[in-house]
């Protein structure tokens, strides 16, 4: 039977009046004409509020949003998922003033725009259309915005099959008449649109639109791997182009090699930004959009898939509370995700947290964050030092990308603050001979260093359909497994689940190097990588290797994903 997450039968006009009253939003003088003009309309007192011009429509959604604990949404501003709308036919969606805006399959989750009327009878009979064990959830919106979305988004094809098609028909030259406006009728608009939600929808993390000689490739970053979604005529890409610009702010008559822009969209109830990247090719030119959630619940440190004593090594180098901490990485291997959880790990009301970035992924409460985009026109190494006038406790330095903002954050270290930073490096020695390498004096270096975090994450099998077997010798010697005991392990299958990839999603895998006092000194005299990797083994450390194959030994990944992601033959040698 499907379950309803929220239901409303009386509208609750005492604590609404309570509350605007409270806010200054109306008056004594004017409650009492609203409540004198609600009897002879038979209305609610909110929609009375508005008709009289008392309350703007934003002003009442977003107070009953509050008042109700649901949050509210400016449907102006929302992209329709086009599988939320067939769940609830027009003529339903109308005569009970209700907008499908969402369908989160893996949550069996329905969301509904919906005005402050909104009862149990049209909750029933929209449940009713439904198949068994879809919840219903519900967002405040105000009539005038569900009014006009009824009528937009019902109005046209929204699958991106459909889109094409209507494309091919046209005999009108629509490809010729502008899409750089806001209209979101226009076929590349809503094709544009459409494709950024197919994305999403797969959770991908980038989306790249390249052009080839007769045809636009459109391929998704899916846990990290490329994967071509579709193909679609070369003629079209002109005016997606403009469309895409148009959106990140770009100037279509800037013809610079490469140039970035970014923009929001609200894609039902989560907001997404999109950063935008031109690239001029021989083929045309090509655009590659990532994709990133800042509302994104932070992930709490102990759920981030370290082995126990890594975690217990990450969180007594987070105990002192003055030096470096490096996060190092490649692109997309969840740097963004361990820093948060850090921060959030150390935030509270007695520590000040500052942060500055390229481009704030994840929005904390009680931590203040800047971004750093292009075009602002104050330098990475300015910023640093108004931050270092903050009187912050604890900050956050995007990336160490060169030796003036590398030195500047040793500064930082080294007046009394506990400072983070991500840095583009394949291990956690690999980042301390880079910094050595950087020209940043080792003197400085050393004793101020915590500790270095290394990740990639690997692809997660498919509960669903992943397959059991037997290694063969050489993967048991990759595991540096020697015994003779019986040993299984999991390769992927293909199942509906997963899209027929075998994978999942994907998890994390870590190295914690903590800076003990032989690798200061170490550090201090710039010795080798061979001599510095030498002492940390012997000292115990566990690489990414160790740590892959403690996923693959435990059924959550395959060997044959480990290998891709880390060299694992290097432990052989």
């Amino acid at each position: 039977m499907t379950s309803v997450r929220a239901i409303r039968d009386t509208e609750p006009s005492v604590s609404l009046v309570q509350r605007l009253l409270a806010a200054g939003l109306i008056s004594e003088d004017q409650l009492q004409i609203a409540l004198r003009e609600k009897q002879s309309h038979d209305e609610p007192l909110g929609r009375t509020l508005v008709r009289l011009g008392m309350l703007s429509e934003g002003v009442l959604r977003d107070t009953l949003g509050e008042l109700l604990g649901e949050g509210s949404i400016d449907l102006r501003a929302v992209v329709p998922d086009r599988h939320a709308l067939a769940m609830v036919p027009k003529n339903v969606a109308h005569r009970h003033s209700v907008v499908p805006i969402d369908f989160d399959a893996n949550a069996r989750l329905l969301t509904l725009a919906v005005t402050d009327s909104v009862g149990v009878v049209a909750i029933d009979e929209i449940s009713a259309l439904l198949d068994g064990g879809i919840d219903i959830a519900t967002t405040i919106a105000s009539a005038v915005d569900i009014k006009s979305a009824i009528r937009r988004f019902y109005e046209y094809e929204l699958s991106i099959p459909g889109i094409l098609r209507e494309i091919d028909a046209d005999e009108t030259g629509v490809l010729n008449d502008a899409v750089g406006n806001e209209a979101s009728g226009h076929p590349l608009t809503r094709l544009i649109d459409a494709i950024l939600i197919d994305a999403v929808k797969h959770d991908a993390s980038v989306v790249h639109f390249e052009p080839e000689y007769g045809f636009l490739r459109v391929r998704y970053r899916i846990d990290g791997v490329l994967r071509q979604m579709m193909s679609v005529h070369r003629d079209y890409w002109t005016a997606m182009v403009v469309r895409l610009r148009s959106m990140a702010r770009i100037k279509t008559a800037e013809d610079a090699p490469a140039m970035e822009g970014r923009f929001s969209l609200q894609l039902g109830t989560r907001l997404f930004e999109f950063r935008i990247a031109c690239q001029a090719t021989t083929q045309g030119e090509s655009i590659v959009a990532r994709i990133l959630e800042p509302d994104r619940d932070i992930v709490p440190l102990e759920n981030l898939g370290l082995e126990s004593d890594a975690l217990t090594t990450l969180r007594l180098m987070m105990a002192r509370p003055e030096g470096l901490i490096i996060v190092a990485g490649a692109p997309d291997s969840g740097k963004a995700t361990t820093v948060c959880s850090v921060l959030s790990y150390r935030s509270d009301e007695s520590v000040s947290i500052m942060t500055l970035e390229d481009p704030v992924k994840y929005r904390m409460t009680m931590i203040r964050q800047a971004s750093l985009g292009p075009g602002e026109g104050r330098s990475c190494a300015k910023r640093i030092e108004s931050m270092i006038r903050q009187d912050a406790d604890v900050m956050l330095v995007g990336e160490l990308g060169d030796r003036d903002t590398a030195d500047l954050v040793f500064r930082a270290a080294l007046t009394g603050r506990q400072v983070i930073a991500t840095l583009q490096a394949s291990s956690a020695i690999a980042a301390l001979t880079r910094l050595l390498g950087s020209g940043v004096n080792p003197e400085i270096m050393a004793g101020n260093i915590i500790g270095i975090v290394s990740q990639r994450l690997v692809r997660k099998l498919c509960s669903n359909c992943k397959q059991p077997y037997v290694p063969e010798k050489v993967e048991r010697q990759l595991l540096g497994v020697n015994t003779p005991k019986a040993l299984r392990l999991y390769r992927e299958g293909a199942c509906t689940e997963c899209n027929f990839l075998g994978y999942k999603g994907r998890i994390g895998i870590f190295e914690v190097l903590r800076i003990d006092e032989d690798l200061d000194e170490m550090i201090a005299r710039a010795a080798p990588r061979r001599d510095i990797t030498r002492y940390v083994i012997e000292a115990g450390f566990k690489g990414l290797a160790e740590d892959a194959i403690r996923h693959v030994l435990v059924g959550v990944t395959s060997l044959s994903e480990a290998s891709r992601v880390v060299d694992l033959t290097a432990r052989l040698r």
